[in-house]
């Protein structure tokens, strides 16, 4: 080892021994001696400034003196840091108070600074996963993913599946959705049959019950909790539209309709037109009112179960008024061994403001005034005026008093109740209600105690003309949000927002979550056929949520983008059902600014995207339309509803429908489907060009691998011979397909293995000159550029055909002993006039085929010279 170091030191030192250096000396030192030589060499450096140097420095420069500051903070003692700046004495309670109350504002302040900030960063966690999940579900619809599910079962599985998507051939519009249950079908199926109950109606320029239709169909599915919520939720759209529950009957059809009012779209024009218009207010006005009436019907069902439900404690007795089921309920409510509680006043022997207020409650307000106006004596000793005061409320249209009377309720208010420890809660409410008092102060210990009784009591308590009304309110409830109404009741927050007149809203509530989507696309409906549901402009529709929100503009919702994503989980299975549901799309046609014809655009494309997504057979057939066996057309489905996509005439039918879903299916390789939509459309140019090329394009595939070419060739037949009886699209379209057609013909043919029927029908084609002529083809050869482009491009099939016909025929006589030399001789003579024919006309054309075809022509054609 000692050796070759030391030959590795020779050779490094001979690397420069060619180089003269005297001045610089040479130096030999050990490994250790170098080591200490730099150690020494650092430790003679100044040390390198830190950090904190630096920094002092720079604020220095500021003229800032950090390093006082520094023992500034050293000292600093935070134990005295909510102490005050004074010491205060044992007897000084002033300063004390002062002290307390200033420290009581300053953990407030801090409190709510951090009850903010982290109801900040929940609500944007909150935001940030619905987004997520938004846009992750977006991709796996749109991307024709299983479900939801998928994605979240784990985020290799979900990219895994991601991959298999992005490598199918299927396009977007062919995607489906998440696989449905057993339940979700038979729910789906319950509903959709109120849809075409609709559509049948409109068809026949009648009003439809929808409403009713739907609640009838969620008391169908009453083993659904979803549909227990849908019930209630139609219930309040009853109450706001006045929809009754069935049309009046009547002698005869004709004046069925005559009778029968209009409830499409009946509320558009206030609903959609300006805000701050009468008709909007009313509209408003009448919102809140029917939010109070459902609230009020549903609190009555509740009283009569539980009167029911503890019929012992309540004593109904023999009395079935309305008034004595309220006195029954307070009894199980309020009385407790033997005694009212202590907040019900007693008035003439009974808790009167308490069985007032409840009468009021449950939309009783004539039974009221009657019981009021009964024990008129007993309440003027405790309340004078009320009586008259009430009378005046009830009896009001709007339930709204005048302003005298209103400031002598707030003056009684003032005087003796607000601040009164023993006031009756329910004569509190009472008196709140009819003069409308303190509004900002919603609530009223034990009566406002549910979700639904607070509710009605905002909702009572509106005034279009005061404190922005329905609006105001709505302001309110949104700023409380999902999480507060949905913490004490799961479903309920799709029904405040109806209440309050954001249907929108309401919908979109319901189609976030998977158990409710259902739901919320027939409400969405229903809603649109009142008038009732605001579409927004296509360049604000977003691709991820129907719902658009804008800070000027009322929320919209997409109609056609919640029902696509509806139906596209069965419009392959039954594609007649699917477009029914878009038909109801062009209910809102009518929406100003251009926001209807996009909606009839929409409504178009969507069915246009069924058509092409459809199974072909016979319900295909069904869905468009068709020809009889005897030529006679039938109209399909949506030819029928054309009418509710507002085609005015089967020309605007053809050309948007029929026409563009012909051209949608060819660029979705459905050629068949295609010549069929074309033919419906009359346009028979199209249909024989189109059936030219999808011939030309199947005439190479394979026999194994044709069954697509099997399709379209019956379809040309067909259409063909409907054409030549006809007398249609005569020309180059219709002679080139009925030549590739023979062509496909002879093929067949000569794989059956009949060569001379096969020769047959290519010399009846007229495509091959084989009479030996070289004039004529000569002439043929020049004549082939005028052909139709299918035949030009398939010359490199029924050339080699003919051949092998030929090579074949020749092969089977020269071998037969069934003939006579002579007979023999004269046929190969004919088979190779024929072939030479067949190399000569290939020659000229030989550029327009590759240089294999051409070889193998000429093999055969030297085989059948032999």
């Amino acid at each position: 080892m000692s050796s070759d170091l030391s030959s590795l030191l020779n050779s490094s030192r001979a690397l420069n021994a060619h180089l003269s250096k005297p001045d610089l000396p040479t130096v030999n030192l050990s490994l250790d001696q170098i080591e200490a030589q730099s150690r020494r060499l650092v430790s003679r450096q100044p040390a390198a400034a830190t950090d904190a140097d630096r920094a002092n420095y720079l604020l220095a420069q500021a003229h800032v003196d950090a390093p006082a500051l520094a023992s500034s903070i050293a000292h600093l003692n935070t134990s005295t840091t909510f102490s005050p700046l004074q010491p205060l004495q044992d007897t000084d309670v002033a300063g004390y108070l002062r002290h307390a109350h200033e420290q009581n504002l300053i953990s407030t302040i801090e409190e709510g600074r951090r009850e903010t900030q982290e109801a900040f960063y929940n609500l944007l966690e909150e935001r940030s996963r619905k987004d997520w999940e938004a846009k992750k579900r977006r991709v796996f619809e749109e991307l024709g993913g299983r479900s939801l599910a998928v994605a979240t079962a784990g985020d290799g599985k979900a990219l895994a599946e991601m991959k298999k998507t992005f490598h199918s051939r299927a396009n977007l519009a062919a995607s489906t959705g998440p696989s449905l249950t057993l339940q979700m079908q038979s729910k789906m199926m319950a509903y959709d049959r109120t849809i075409c109950e609709l559509n049948a109606a409109r068809l026949r320029g009648m009003s439809c019950p929808i409403i009713h239709l739907l609640m009838q169909a969620a008391a169908n599915l009453s083993q659904d909790p979803s549909s227990t919520q849908m019930s209630l939720n139609c219930q309040i759209l009853v109450k706001i539209t006045g929809e009754p529950p069935a049309l009046p009957p009547v002698e005869h059809a004709g004046a069925h309709i005559l009778n029968t009012p209009l409830f499409e779209r009946k509320y558009a024009r206030a609903y959609l037109g300006d805000p701050e218009s009468r008709e909007a207010a009313s509209l408003r006005a009448q919102i809140a009112k029917g939010g109070r009436e459902a609230l009020e019907d549903q609190f009555w069902d509740i009283i009569e179960r539980g009167i029911q439900a503890r019929a012992v404690e309540a004593r109904l007795g023999g009395d079935p008024s309305v008034a004595n089921k309220i006195r029954a309920f307070l009894g199980v409510k309020y009385y407790k061994n033997g005694q009212w509680e202590d907040h019900i006043e007693i008035v003439a022997g009974q808790p009167l403001w308490a069985k007032l207020f409840y009468l009021v409650r449950t939309g009783h307000a004539q039974e009221a005034l009657d019981e009021t106006l009964r024990c008129q004596a007993a309440i003027e000793h405790r309340e004078p005026s009320f009586a008259s005061h009430f009378r005046s409320w009830i009896e009001s249209p709007d339930r709204r008093l005048s302003k005298s009377h209103r400031d002598y309720l707030q003056s009684v208010y003032n005087a003796h109740m607000l601040h009164a420890a023993t006031t009756d809660p329910f004569k509190l409410a009472l008196y709140k209600l009819m003069g409308r008092l303190e509004p900002s102060r919603r609530s009223v210990p034990h009566v406002t105690a549910t979700t639904e009784d607070w509710l009605w009591f905002q909702l009572a308590m509106v005034d279009e003309e005061e404190e922005g009304g329905l609006r105001g309110l709505t302001e309110v409830l949104l700023s409380y949000g999902e999480h507060h109404f949905e913490a004490t009741k799961k479903g309920v927050w799709a029904s405040v927002l109806l209440m309050c007149g954001q249907f929108e809203r309401a919908v979109a509530a319901l189609w976030e979550h998977p158990e409710t989507e259902v739901e919320a696309v027939h409400l969405a409906i229903a809603l649109a056929y009142h008038g009732l549901l605001r579409v927004p402009p296509r360049a604000e529709t977003s691709d991820l949520s129907p719902l658009t929100i804008s800070p000027v503009h009322p929320p919209a919702l997409s109609l056609s983008t919640l029902i696509w994503r509806y139906v596209r989980q069965f419009v392959k299975m039954d594609a007649k059902e699917a477009l029914q549901y878009v038909y109801c799309v062009c209910l809102a046609a009518d929406q100003g600014n251009g926001v209807g014809n996009e909606t009839l655009e929409s409504a178009w494309e969507l069915v246009r995207r069924i058509i092409v997504l459809a199974h072909s057979g016979p319900a295909w057939d069904e869905l468009v339309g068709g020809f009889r066996p005897e030529g006679t057309k039938f109209n399909g489905i949506v030819e029928q509803g054309a009418p509710l996509l507002h085609l005015q005439n089967i020309t605007q039918y053809n050309n948007q429908i029929l026409i563009r879903a012909a051209r949608e299916c060819e660029e979705n390789d459905r050629i068949p489907e295609a010549i069929k939509l074309y033919n419906l459309a009359g346009d028979y140019a199209t249909v024989i060009a189109c059936l030219a090329q999808a011939l030309g394009n199947t005439l190479s595939l394979p026999m194994a691998e044709n069954e697509k070419g099997k399709i379209v060739e019956k379809t040309a037949i067909e259409i063909l011979k409907h054409y030549e009886r006809m007398n249609r699209a005569v020309g180059k379209e219709r002679e080139a397909a009925v030549r590739l057609l023979r062509v496909r013909e002879a093929i067949n043919a000569k794989n059956a293995g009949r060569p001379d029927v096969a020769l047959d029908i290519m010399e009846s084609t007229d495509l091959i000159p084989l009479d030996g002529d070289v004039a004529k083809i000569t002439r043929r050869a020049e004549e082939f550029k005028d052909l139709h482009d299918a035949l030009q491009r398939n010359l490199q099939i029924y050339l080699p055909l003919t051949m092998d016909c030929l090579a074949a025929l020749h092969q089977s006589i020269k071998t037969s002993s069934a003939i006579t030399e002579a007979t023999r001789q004269m046929s190969l003579t004919t088979l190779r006039k024929k072939s030479r024919s067949l190399m000569v006309f290939a020659g000229i054309l030989k550029y327009r085929m590759s240089p294999d075809v051409y070889s193998y022509l000429a093999r055969l054609d030297v085989e059948i010279s032999l």
